[in-house]
């Protein structure tokens, strides 16, 4: 029997973007910690839109600073090139979720699937989070291998980032499985015919109009539910 590839996001789905609000806390007080850190993400992900509409290419790590810069500036704070280089670092050792130990130990038992990382990051940051940090790196056997946009230079939800991630493991885009907590991530995969599952932790439900017709294969409500939605108990 052939194995089933599983395709796992990792900022917003297996660590939690939401984390680095803890390292923005020893320079500002909570609750602008909390908003710095909420418009981080929000601005690293509209810059990687951004980039793919102008057919240019930054990589996620540069992303990564630009969009905190920005951050900052709309809080009329700034940090020093010391404190904004030990943020970024930090970036690398975000927390995982809860729901990930478990799902990943479950997992890595299930030999009829093999996992694999696909993310916008580029290949040190995601070796980082996976080989380095106390979190993931318990688990790093789990996964079989890491890809991530570098070589395409096209950031999700672009055709060609999903082609590159099934030419990668050998695969047509209709075997895959993605896993993500990003709606924009799910239409993407959904829109090369791949089957999808949205990690909706929140229970807040399916929102996402930008197709109608683009919706999950599948919405779980924790990760520890994926083996079980892909292979049936």
């Amino acid at each position: 029997m052939s194995e089933t590839v599983v395709a796992f996001d990792l900022y917003g789905t297996l660590l939690s973007t939401n984390s680095i609000a803890q390292e923005l806390e020893k320079h500002f007080g909570h609750d602008k910690a909390q908003t710095i850190s909420a418009l981080w993400r929000r601005y690293q992900l509209e810059y990687t839109w951004r980039l793919n509409s102008m057919d240019y290419y930054i990589d996620f790590n540069q992303v990564t600073r630009n969009s905190l810069q920005h951050a900052l500036a709309e809080n009329n704070e700034q940090l020093s090139e010391q404190d904004t280089a030990q943020l970024l670092e930090a970036y690398d050792h975000l927390s995982t979720f809860s729901d990930v130990n478990p799902a990943l130990s479950r997992l890595g038992a299930e030999s009829t699937l093999k996992a694999v990382i696909f993310s916008n990051g580029t290949q040190t940051m995601v070796s980082n989070s996976v080989l380095r940090s106390k979190d993931l790196a318990p688990h790093a056997s789990v996964f079989q291998d890491i890809v991530t946009v570098d070589q395409v230079q096209r950031y999700k939800p672009t055709r060609a980032s999903y082609q590159h991630l099934a030419d990668q493991v050998g695969k047509e885009p209709s075997e895959l499985w993605l896993v993500s907590g990003n709606p924009f991530d799910i239409v993407g995969a959904r829109s090369m015919g791949m089957n999808a599952i949205w990690v909706d932790r929140a229970c807040a439900g399916w929102k996402d109009a930008a197709d109608p017709a683009l919706r999950p294969t599948c919405i779980v409500h924790s990760l520890e539910h994926v083996v079980g939605a892909i292979i049936g108990k």
